[in-house]
C-alpha cells in the first residue's frame, strides 16, 4: 500500500503485516493488522517476542532467520504456497502431456494428502493427530521420497518448484506433529485478500496515523468476522458502550465487548 505523507519519496511501498490465530483452534479467533514501513525482520521479531508457539508462513526467509533468534518459536511450512509453485509449472506442460509429467503426478500427491486432511476437521485436536500420523505421514513421506529422485533444472518454474518444496521439507512436515496446527495459511491469506481488495478503492493512505487506525479498524472488524459475528452490528455496539466508559480507571468492562464474550447481544451473532 502507498502512504503519502510519512517522510519518504512518493511512491515508497509500506507492508500491512496480518497475524491470526490457527483457525483450527475455534474458541477465540484473532485477526490482528499491524502497519509497518518495511518487510525487514525487525517487526514480526518485535511482535512475536516471547511468544511460546507454532506459527504458519510461507517461505520468507525472515521467519526461519527468526526462529533461530526466538527459542520459543517454530515455524510451521504453508502446503498452499507448495502446491501454488507445481501449479504454475504444470500450466507450462502442453495440455497433450500434462498427464505423463512429473509435475501432475506431484499435483496429485499434494491434493491426495489435502483430500485426507480434509476429512479431520470436525475431529478433536488429538484425534486429528493420530489421524495425520497415520495416514498423512506416509503420503508425505511419500512426496518428499519422489522428490528426491528427481533431476531438475533450477532455471525452470518447476525447478524452482521442487527447489522450494525441498527447502521447506523442515516446515512443511511440522503440522504432522500438532493437531492444532492448519496444513496451510489459507485463513491469513483470506484476510490479507480482504485488505487488498478494499485498498483499490482508495488508492493511498495519506498519513501514518491514517495507515495505522485502518490496521485497527481491520482488525476489529476481521476479527469480528472469524468469531461469527456481524460486523456493522459488533463495530456499533462499541461506539454505542465505550463511551460509557470514558471516565473509568478500570478497564475490564472491556472483557465483555471482546468477541467472544458470552455478555454480547445476541443479534450480534450470525445464526
Amino acid at each position: 500500500m502507498l502512504v503519502n505523507h510519512d517522510g519518504r519519496k512518493a511512491g515508497s511501498k509500506s507492508w500491512m503485516w496480518v497475524y491470526r490465530s490457527g483457525h483450527l483452534y475455534q474458541k477465540r479467533q484473532i485477526v490482528l493488522y499491524e502497519y509497518q514501513q518495511t518487510r525487514n525482520a525487525s517487526h514480526p521479531r518485535e511482535f512475536l517476542k516471547g511468544y511460546d508457539g507454532i506459527c504458519v508462513t510461507d517461505g520468507y526467509q525472515v521467519y526461519h532467520t527468526l526462529e533461530k533468534e526466538l527459542e520459543e518459536l517454530t515455524i510451521a511450512g504453508c502446503w498452499v504456497h507448495c502446491r501454488r509453485r507445481f501449479d504454475e509449472a504444470l500450466k507450462l506442460v502442453p495440455k497433450s502431456c500434462q498427464k505423463e509429467s512429473n509435475a501432475f503426478l506431484l499435483m496429485k500427491q499434494i491434493q491426495a494428502i489435502y483430500r485426507e486432511e480434509g476429512k479431520l476437521k470436525d475431529l478433536s485436536s488429538d484425534e486429528r493427530l493420530k489421524q495425520r500420523q497415520a495416514v498423512i505421514k506416509p503420503l508425505v513421506d511419500a512426496f518428499f521420497a519422489y522428490l528426491k529422485t528427481i533431476n531438475v533444472s533450477k532455471k525452470d518454474k518447476f525447478g524452482d518448484a521442487v527447489g522450494y518444496a525441498l527447502n521447506q521439507e523442515k516446515y512443511l512436515r511440522v503440522f504432522l506433529t500438532d493437531g492444532d496446527v492448519p496444513i496451510d495459511n489459507n485463513a491469513s491469506e483470506r484476510a490479507i485478500r480482504g485488505f487488498c481488495i478494499g485498498k483499490k478503492n482508495w488508492q493511498m493512505i495519506d498519513t501514518i496515523h491514517g495507515a495505522k487506525s485502518s490496521a485497527i479498524i481491520y482488525s476489529i472488524v476481521e476479527t469480528a468476522k472469524a468469531n461469527n459475528l456481524k460486523p456493522f452490528d459488533y463495530v456499533q455496539h462499541l461506539l454505542e458502550e465505550i463511551p460509557k466508559h470514558m471516565n473509568d480507571k478500570d478497564c475490564s468492562f472491556l472483557e465483555d465487548l471482546l468477541p467472544w464474550s458470552g455478555k454480547l447481544p445476541a443479534g450480534i451473532r450470525k445464526a
